[in-house]
Parts: structure tokens; C-alpha cells; sequence
């Protein structure tokens, strides 16, 4: 049975850093197009970064800021995050679709863990 479970969220104030991980049980990792996407209070989930063997895009508000990065070996995904702003807050999951439909599209992502929180206080 497929599973995804993140951790390393957190509370920070604004100008912190977190780094989020994503493990993954009962498939191979480096056979499908791997992400983090995010969900406000009110707000549609959306991408916040894809990454697909070392192919890597990520929207717009995150750029020069969050940095996706996973290890194979070890079934693991991470999202690397400085200067965090209030408006980063949500809960933020990882998720996993066929390398052909890899983007920023939600309903592309078959496989979704149970989030975990982030917060950036001002």
C-alpha cells in the first residue's frame, strides 16, 4: 500500500527556515513525479513545487526561496524554505503522480500524505 508521510513543519517567525521531509512506503520513489503543494484557511490547495528526476519548478510566490530537493536511495523528499512570510502559512503535503502528468496541476497527484503544518508568524 502506497503511503507518504511528512514531518518537519513547524512554527517560525517571518525571515525563518524549515525543511519539511516526505518519506515514502510501498512504491519505488523515483518512478513518479514527486511534490509539495500547500492549503491556506479558505484557499484552494495549490503547487508549490515538482520535481521530476532533476527537473524542478515551482511557483512563482516561493522562487529564490524554497528549494525542492529527494534522495532516491531513501525514498525521501524535502522542501527547503528561507525567508518565510506570513502569507507561506498552511499545511503543506507531498504528493506523487505519473511522470507524464508531472506540473502544478492538483488532480494529476494520485498519492497524497497527511500534511503538516506551517506557520510564520509577522
Amino acid at each position: 500500500q502506497v503511503q507518504l508521510v511528512e514531518s518537519g513543519g513547524g512554527s517560525v517567525q517571518a525571515g525563518g527556515s524549515l525543511r519539511p521531509s516526505c518519506a515514502a512506503f510501498g512504491y519505488t520513489w523515483n518512478t513518479y513525479c514527486v511534490g509539495w503543494f500547500r492549503q491556506a484557511p479558505g484557499k484552494e490547495r495549490e503547487g508549490v513545487a515538482v520535481i521530476d528526476n532533476y527537473d524542478t519548478r515551482y511557483a512563482d510566490s516561493v522562487k529564490g526561496r524554497f528549494a525542492i530537493s529527494k534522495d532516491n536511495a531513501n525514498n525521501a523528499l524535502y522542501l527547503q524554505m528561507i525567508n518565510l512570510k506570513p502569507e507561506d502559512t498552511a499545511m503543506y503535503y507531498c504528493a506523487a503522480s505519473p511522470r507524464a502528468l508531472c506540473g502544478m496541476v492538483v488532480a494529476h497527484f494520485v498519492h497524497w500524505g497527511q500534511g503538516t503544518q506551517v506557520t510564520v508568524s509577522s
